[in-house]
C-alpha cells in the first residue's frame, strides 16, 4: 500500500507534526511506502486566482472552473497541482492531518481541495461520488481539538464532531474515495500546546502517538462510512421513496 498524508500545521514541532510522525513510522513500519505533502513548508498557494493560468480559455471574465478544465486538457496546470493530483494518483490511502480551525479546515487545506480537485480532471458532473475519478481509493481525516471531547457531542459547546466533519468527509466521497471513520485527538491548543500542565501534556501526547499508531495498524479491515451513491438518488439528487434509509412518518 502507498499512503498519502496531507499535512497542514504552519509548525512542525506542533501536536499534528508528531502525529504526522508517527504515521509515517508505523505505515512504513508495516511495510508500506509513504509520501507526505507538506503544505506550509512546500508553500502551497492555496488561493485560486488568474495568474495560475498562463493560457486563458476566456480572457475577459476569470471563471475558475473553465480554466481548471482548460489547462487540465492542455497539460498547463501549474507545477504544485499537477504535482499534488500526481501524489493523489499514486496514493492508495490518503489522510489528512490538521487542526479542526474555526470548525473546520485550516485556510491551507481548503485551498488545497479547491485548487488540486481540478474540475474536468479530478471530477466532472459525471465522475463523482461513487462514479468518482479516485474511487478505489481510501481516505481517513486525523483531527486535532483545542476542546476536550464532550465539549463535541451532540450538545456540547464545540459543536457535534460528525455534523463538523460532514462537509471534510463529503468532498472526499465526492471524489469517488472511500473515507474511514475520523481519528480524533481533544483537547490540544492550535500552536501544539494543552490547556494541561507541560507534565500531563507529553504523558497525553505520547498515549495519543499510540492510539493513533494502534489505529493506523487496523486500516487494513476497516469498514467505510457508508454514503448513498447514483443508484439511490432520483433526478433531483434526493434518496427514492423505497431507499431504507428515506424518513417515513
Amino acid at each position: 500500500m502507498h499512503a498519502l498524508i496531507v499535512f497542514c500545521h504552519p509548525e512542525p514541532r506542533s501536536f499534528n507534526g508528531a502525529l504526522k510522525d508517527v504515521a509515517v513510522e508505523t505505515l512504513e513500519r508495516r511495510g508500506h511506502s509513504v509520501e507526505v505533502s507538506d503544505l506550509y513548508a512546500e508553500g502551497f498557494d492555496p488561493v485560486e486566482h488568474p495568474a495560475h493560468f498562463a493560457e486563458r480559455a476566456e480572457t475577459e471574465t476569470f471563471l475558475p472552473l473553465t480554466e481548471q478544465r482548460h489547462a487540465f486538457n492542455a497539460g498547463t496546470l501549474p507545477d504544485d497541482v499537477r504535482r499534488e493530483i500526481a501524489r493523489l494518483e499514486r496514493a492508495d490511502l490518503v489522510i489528512l492531518q490538521f487542526p479542526l480551525w474555526w470548525h473546520g479546515l485550516p485556510a491551507m487545506l481548503k485551498g488545497w481541495f479547491d485548487r488540486v480537485c481540478v474540475y474536468g480532471g479530478v471530477y466532472s458532473g459525471s465522475m463523482r461520488y461513487d462514479r468518482g475519478r479516485l474511487r478505489g481509493k481510501r481516505a481517513l481525516c486525523s483531527v486535532t481539538t483545542g476542546s476536550p471531547a464532550p465539549a463535541f457531542t451532540r450538545h456540547g459547546r464545540g459543536g457535534d464532531m460528525a455534523t463538523l466533519m460532514w462537509p471534510m468527509h463529503c468532498s472526499l466521497y465526492y471524489l469517488g474515495m472511500s473515507v474511514l471513520a475520523p481519528q480524533a485527538t481533544y483537547g490540544v491548543q492550535g500552536g501544539g500546546l494543552s490547556y494541561q500542565a507541560e507534565a500531563d501534556f507529553r504523558a497525553y501526547l505520547e498515549t495519543a502517538k499510540a492510539n493513533w499508531a494502534r489505529r493506523l495498524a487496523t486500516l487494513e479491515g476497516a469498514s467505510p462510512i457508508p454514503f448513498s451513491g447514483w443508484d439511490d438518488w432520483d433526478e433531483h439528487g434526493v434518496l427514492r421513496d423505497e431507499h431504507p434509509a428515506r424518513w417515513r412518518p
